[in-house]
């Protein structure tokens, strides 16, 4: 799906980091250190903004072709923004306490918060109950969902390492930003993909499992 759909994908990841990034900028030069530490609030809510569009796109591109612009699919992200602000600082919070709480916890937290932006974007669910609605669909198949979530990570880490070779070679600060970027836009649609993909398949695997009786 990347290979057939990223010039669709890409540039919205594109677009969603740039604006993110030149508000943050905004930001800190307006307001100083309190700038600073309002951008970073923003680029904890700015993972899960540019998740949402991307769920929305390749929720679009599921049919084999993309029928929405890149100004449809904002425009779709735009009435759950306030959800997906409230949702991904409640599940930082959440993850970065875990992990402080000598690591598994975190990576339980991750593990079954991984779909909150499908269940906000596709069901519509609220904050609250977009967690709720990720853990059911993650419930019986954890280690699966962990499983994605390693390997996505590992590929993504080997990248990272790759560019920041190439980074330290070039030694260039323009150089760097722009690496950076095209990192960022490049890696945004892959994860999305991945764990969007997960979700519907495990939304299939709950909605193919018979009612228990009763």
């Amino acid at each position: 799906m990347y290979k057939t759909h990223w010039r669709h994908l890409v540039p919205i990841a594109f677009v969603v980091y740039l604006l993110i990034s030149l508000l943050a900028l905004l930001l800190a030069v307006l307001l100083g250190w309190f700038g600073v530490l309002i951008s970073a609030f923003i680029a904890l809510a700015g993972v899960f903004w540019l998740q949402g569009a991307l769920v929305i796109a390749i929720d679009d591109v599921r049919d084999g072709r993309a029928d929405l612009s890149i100004q449809e699919t904002l425009n779709r992200v735009l009435p759950r923004l306030n959800t997906l602000t409230l949702a991904g600082l409640l599940a930082g919070l959440g993850i970065t306490v875990g992990f402080l709480l000598l690591i598994v916890p975190g990576l339980v937290l991750i593990t079954l918060w991984l779909l909150i932006v499908p269940a906000i974007m596709l069901e519509g669910c609220g904050v609250f109950a977009s967690f709720g609605r990720s853990r059911r669909l993650v419930s019986g198949h954890g280690w699966n969902v962990f499983g994605v979530i390693v390997l996505t990570v590992a590929i993504l880490l080997a990248v990272t390492i790759g560019v920041n070779i190439v980074e330290s070679v070039l030694d260039s600060r323009w150089v760097s930003f722009v690496l950076d970027v095209a990192t960022q836009t490049a890696a945004a649609p892959f994860l999305a993909l991945a764990w969007t993909i997960t979700y519907y398949e495990l939304r299939a695997l709950k909605e193919a499992t018979p009612a228990p009786a009763v």
